[in-house]
Parts: C-alpha cells; structure tokens; sequence
C-alpha cells in the first residue's frame, strides 16, 4: 500500500533538505528520501566549510537570488539557535582581465555591492598571510564568508522534522514514474505516491532525469587540511577567506579553522566520474601535487603537505550554470540540478524557489536565467 504525500523530495543534501524545510513550512504534508544518512559525505554538500559572497563573478544575475540567500540563512540560524554564516571577508586575486576580477568588479558595480580596491603596495601587508604574484589585481569584498556545511543540512532537516516533514534515510529511490493523480515513487521495500515530485539528485541527476536534461559532467574534486605555523595563526584576523584564479586553475580556501589547519582546494580541474557509487576516495599525488605548488608559492606559514582530505563530486552543466525549473513534460516534477560547483550558498534560496514551483507552478525569484529551454528544451507546460 502506497504512502500518499503532497510532494516527495528525492535528495536530502544541500538542495533537498533546504526543499523539504520550505515545503513544510508551507503547510505541505512532504517525505523525502536519501539512500545516504543524514548530511552524508558521499555526495556534494559535506567538507566542513562553503563559501559564500556576493559580487559573484559567475554570472551578475545571481546577486539578487545571493540577498534572499544571506535573509534566509539568518532566519534559519534563528529558529536552530546556532551560527551557520561566519562572515570574514573574502580576496579575490588574479588577471585583471580574467573572469574573477572583471567579472566581480561588474557584479559589483551592477548592483551596488562593497568591493574594495586594494592597490598593489598594501595588499602584502594589508593580508601578510599571502604572497601575490605582481601581474594580479586584488579585491576584497567584506560581506562575505563561509557556512557550515554540515550544519546547514541538518539545520533544515531538523526544522523540516520539527514542522511536520518525514526525511527517510537509508532507501535508495529505483524508480519515479508519473501516474493519473501525481507522481510514484518506489525503492526496494516502498511505494509513496504523491501531487508533485522535486527531483534534487546532485550527482545521481543524469540516472533520475536523462530523458530531459543536457549530459551533466560530475567530476571528483578533493578538498584538502594543511598544518598552519604560528606565523600564520598570529595574522590570522587578517586572512579571510580566498580565491586566486592562477595560471593553473583557480584555487580557495577558509581561515584556519580551530587554529591548527587550513582548508585549501582546487575549483578547476577534476576527473570525470562514471558512476558516482564508485568515486575513489583516497588521496592520489596527483591530487596532491597541485595543491603543495599553490601552497607554497601563495601562502606564508602554511604547510604544503595536508594532513587530512575529503573527496566530493561535483555536477557540471554544459554552462555551468544551475539548471531550475520544471519537467518539460510534467509540470508537478520539478527539478534542480548541475549546480556545477558552485551552489551550496544557494541552498537557502533554492528550497524556497522549487517550494514556489511546486505551489504555483512559478517563482517570485528573479530566476529565468537558469531554465531548462537555455538549451534548447521545451519549456514545461
């Protein structure tokens, strides 16, 4: 006998667990389902730390959608009584006709955002913590920091629960099928039927949607903790967070986190993953080698050899722009998905837009930039 639902969520990462929390909150009667436990490591949304910011180079249109992010992260940390957004700043180094400095400048000159200018004689200084190559320009940008990851999905899954909402952990979904009154969905051991679907499947997209979207890349991408020397540590109030789009790829990282490690990464680059069940998750050198020239020809006091790493995924759209929208075919399915490395701080902002979706079939959200029908595809019905 079938469960009856207003809506199922497949997926409780970053995107399903913020969906589910919205959905309750609205009064809907809503389960979501995840093959994995609850803020998992085995997908997207785990690693401790994610950035966010604002004068978002990517793409201009996403400032407004970033406003409504930062509103709702701060009334989610209300209602779980606990920080989520750590704000310390952020510098942005690189080409000044490259796509991270040109392209954050424009979004900040678009839409009113601080953006400081940091002339090239002070930004050693100013941030004693890097080392700046002399071709690059350097921003900062004050508003912005990082959220915990982790805490953020079990702070909408908590307040989802509290509301109402059912989250099922441990059931892989086999199969989603549309049916005279809604949607069925099935795993091994159950049948849920309900109004409408949101299908949020991070990496598992392609298998839940290949009849609709554009071919997602996923690609492996490993995060990496480097021991911090005492020199760091004391200029620490002046290093914030960080990204360098170097000649070989652009490279982030956090503040050194309880004064021992510093979370360091590579944004481009990453092997292409088959089947996301089967990512390697141990530490290769050539996932090293990267990081340990970055390391030590951009940051002071910090080791170039990590001690810890977490392996993620993450889902490329041909665009790498975040695909949101409607199923073409059935307008109760709704789908968001190749958010292409760069989505987590969205995750507030999203759960509440596929909610508006679901209910009304539209969005209040400045969000056409990011349908389905950029490529081509019909626009749901």
């Amino acid at each position: 006998m079938a469960h009856t639902f207003d809506c199922i969520v497949i997926g409780l990462g970053g995107f399903g667990s913020s969906a589910l929390y919205h959905l309750a909150r609205n009064g809907l009667k809503v389960i979501g389902i995840d093959r994995f436990p609850p803020a998992h490591r085995f997908g997207s949304s785990h690693g401790r730390t994610r950035m966010i910011r604002k004068a978002y180079f990517e793409h201009p249109d996403y400032v407004p959608l970033l406003h409504r992010a930062y509103a709702l992260w701060a009334e989610l940390e209300e209602d779980y009584q606990e920080q989520l957004y750590f704000e310390c700043g952020l510098v942005l180094a690189g080409d000044p006709k490259g796509e991270t400095i040109s392209g954050a400048r424009h979004a900040a000159k678009l839409h009113n955002l601080t953006l400081e200018e940091i002339a090239r004689s002070d930004a050693a200084s100013r941030f004693p913590g890097f080392q700046f190559r002399d071709d690059h320009e350097v921003v900062f940008e004050p508003q912005a920091g990082y959220l915990r990851v982790e805490d953020c999905v079990l702070a909408h899954l908590e307040a989802a629960e509290r509301l109402g909402a059912i989250p099922v952990f441990g059931e892989a979904v086999q199969s989603w099928s549309v049916t005279e009154h809604g949607v069925c969905v099935e795993t091994k051991d159950e049948r849920f039927e309900a109004a409408s679907l949101i299908i949020a499947g991070g990496a598992w997209s392609n298998q839940l949607l290949n009849d609709v979207l554009p071919p997602l890349q996923v690609l492996r991408k490993v995060q990496f903790w480097c021991p911090v020397q005492p020199e760091w540590s004391a200029a620490s109030q002046q290093n914030p967070a960080f990204y360098f789009d170097m000649p070989e790829g652009g490279f982030y990282g956090f503040p050194s986190q309880e004064g021992c490690t510093l979370k360091v990464a590579q944004h481009s680059g990453g092997e292409v993953v088959d089947d996301p069940l089967l990512v390697d998750y141990a530490c290769k050198q050539s996932d090293r080698d990267p990081i340990e020239q970055f390391v030590k020809s951009t940051l002071r006091g910090v080791s170039p050899w990590p001690v810890e790493h977490a392996v993620c995924m993450y889902t490329m759209s041909p665009d790498g722009h975040f695909i949101i929208d409607r199923h073409p075919l059935h307008s109760h399915v709704v789908m968001a998905a190749g958010f292409s490395g760069h989505g987590f701080k969205f995750t507030s902002v999203i759960g509440e837009a596929l909610t508006e979706l679901v209910m009304t079939g539209r969005t209040s959200l400045p969000m056409d930039f990011l349908k389905l029908d950029r490529f081509g595809h019909k626009q749901g019905v």
